[in-house]
């Protein structure tokens, strides 16, 4: 996982991945961007994972809503699911409203694949993601799918991953340096990650790089 799209370090992703280098990009942490914005995203990531030799396609989360085990069927194709990053709240109502993220929780736990992306797709996978309102818009949620935010994270890892800390060159980066240090005063478990780190979590090896 990394602070900002594929960090320093992508050789990480097929070192974990091994042999199966099939990759999902999840990109409705866009859902919010006009059409075009969001196609591009698309094909920057599904670009950035094929130069690396992943062979990286979308499975759009819309399609699978309350088809929880068409998603989990699909995803369990891939040896890699790509969380891009983008605004948190769409992200995280998607995961939840298609089945993914129960689904992801149960292919992670298996080590059936690797789970990495950045920004917003990091932010997902800890226990909350009540905070993250200081950048990203939850009134997007009921703006583009017609119901209520999820604040509650995917919780496949213990602590919040805060993104673009200690990093003046993003513009979101002082309002995330500073969620980090209110974190820190109420004792919420995070981990705050500079542009170009990254998070390697393999088995109960946890490192920033």
């Amino acid at each position: 996982m990394s602070s900002f799209r594929m960090g320093s370090r992508p050789e990480e992703l097929r070192r974990l991945v091994g042999g199966q280098m099939a990759a999902a990009v999840i990109a409705n942490a866009m859902d919010g961007d006009p059409a075009s914005a969001r196609r591009a995203g698309v094909d920057r990531e599904t670009g950035a994972l094929s130069a690396l030799g992943f062979r990286a396609e979308e499975p759009d989360l819309r399609s699978y809503f309350g088809r929880p085990e068409a998603i989990e069927a699909a995803l369990a194709r891939y040896g890699l699911v790509w969380l891009r990053g983008g605004n948190a709240f769409t992200l995280r109502y998607a995961l939840h409203r298609s089945g993914a993220d129960a689904a992801l929780c149960r292919l992670i736990r298996r080590d059936a694949l690797v789970c990495g992306g950045y920004s917003a797709g990091p932010c997902v996978l800890g226990p909350t993601i009540r905070g993250f309102e200081v950048t990203d818009d939850p009134l997007i949620v009921p703006a583009v799918y017609g119901d209520e935010p999820i604040w509650t994270g995917m919780s496949v890892i213990d602590f919040v991953v805060v993104p673009h800390v200690g990093s003046p060159e993003h513009a979101v980066s002082a309002l995330l340096t500073q969620l980090a240090a209110d974190y820190r005063a109420v004792g919420v478990a995070h981990r705050g990650l500079r542009d170009r780190e990254v998070l390697v979590i393999d088995g109960a090896d946890c490192t920033v790089i």
